[in-house]
């Protein structure tokens, strides 16, 4: 019963996050929308950035996944590409999180204790997509140009900057174009795996 009142909390949460934005949303739309008392709502979540924190920790678990799935299956910049193109499949599908996710982001940095809490799960983000970025290289025993966390936190920059371009202009950077541009930004180069030469190849434990 609490397993399944928690998940009914979350799901409800997760509409009125969506449907009224971090900001606008209160824990009594929330009670309201699952069908719950408040004191059932608090018996489960101390606070409405707990709720969005949960939510939070189920989404990177959730990507932490699908990337897992690419790094098993694709090696070097097939991988990557890979990557990119899961990424941005899941950002038109799940646009609208994206910009509370932004929001988040945005009203957490003026609250050190809840910027900390925050800083904390991206921080596992940022360490899961390095650590498949680092494993696509050694697979194709490329050298990467550099160090993976760094490539990561780049590319979640990009990420975050692409919600909002994409929320004032749809059409402001095609998908196709992307997956040209990334790749390059971060060094990478189209025929790598077999162009390199051995004294550029990577060493099996090496990186930042």
């Amino acid at each position: 019963m609490v397993e399944r009142n928690r998940e009914a909390v979350l799901s409800a949460a997760r509409r009125v996050f969506i449907d009224k934005g971090y900001a606008g949303a209160t824990l009594e739309a929330i009670a309201e929308e699952a069908g719950f008392s408040k004191g059932v709502m608090y018996s489960q979540f101390e606070s409405k950035a707990d709720l969005f924190l949960s939510l939070l920790e189920r989404r990177i678990d959730e990507r932490t996944g699908q990337g897992e799935r690419v790094v098993a299956e694709y090696a070097g910049l097939d991988g990557f590409r890979k990557l990119l193109e899961a990424g941005g499949e899941d950002a038109r599908a799940e646009a609208a999180w994206a910009r509370v996710l932004v929001e988040f982001r945005a009203l957490a940095s003026r609250d050190p204790s809840l910027n900390a809490r925050y800083a904390a799960a991206h921080a596992r983000t940022v360490s899961h997509l390095a650590s498949q970025l680092e494993r696509l290289c050694i697979k194709a025993e490329i050298q990467p140009r550099f160090p993976p966390r760094v490539m990561a936190a780049f590319v979640l920059a990009l990420a975050s900057g692409f919600t909002l371009e994409g929320a004032a202009d749809p059409a402001a950077l095609p998908m196709e174009v992307v997956l040209r541009m990334v790749p390059g930004a971060l060094g990478f180069s189209a025929g790598e795996e077999t162009s390199l030469s051995p004294t550029h190849r990577r060493a099996p434990h090496g990186g930042d």
